[in-house]
């Protein structure tokens, strides 16, 4: 693992939280993006080296449509950047963390990524994410 990413913060409504983002970090999103794949729609704010990554679900029955609606908003999960998603997959299964998929698939912000279930990671969904290549 090479750093903290980003932090993903699930929303009800993008445009709100955006508003509410932008007063708290002093800066306005610098864009956003539709996983279609992941049914969310995001947005980015920068917080030093890190980001800030807003969801606000698409669909009516995504996973975060029903985190939204048992927890409510906010942190959703954290983000850590990795050299070689694939060797990492490897390495955490063989420390016995539940990777939910076994191949990574493309997510917001030019990555692959891949996430450890929450029950094998004290309670927190993990996203390791790499960069793609172009």
């Amino acid at each position: 693992m090479k750093k903290i990413d980003h932090i993903g913060i699930a929303v009800k409504s993008l445009e709100d939280a955006n508003v509410l983002f932008a007063k708290l970090l002093g800066e306005p999103h610098y864009k956003t993006e539709l996983v279609e794949a992941q049914g969310v729609n995001t947005s980015f704010f920068k917080v030093g080296d890190t980001k800030i990554e807003l969801l606000a679900s698409t669909q009516k029955h995504s996973p975060l449509k029903k985190f939204i609606n048992k927890k409510g908003e906010g942190v959703h999960h954290i983000a850590f950047s990795v050299a070689d998603i694939e060797l990492e997959i490897k390495r955490l299964k063989l420390n016995g963390f539940n990777v939910l998929d076994d191949t990574p698939s493309k997510g917001a912000d030019n990555k692959l990524v891949v996430f450890l279930h929450p029950k094998s990671s004290s309670g927190v969904l993990i996203e390791l994410c790499q960069e793609i290549k172009v």
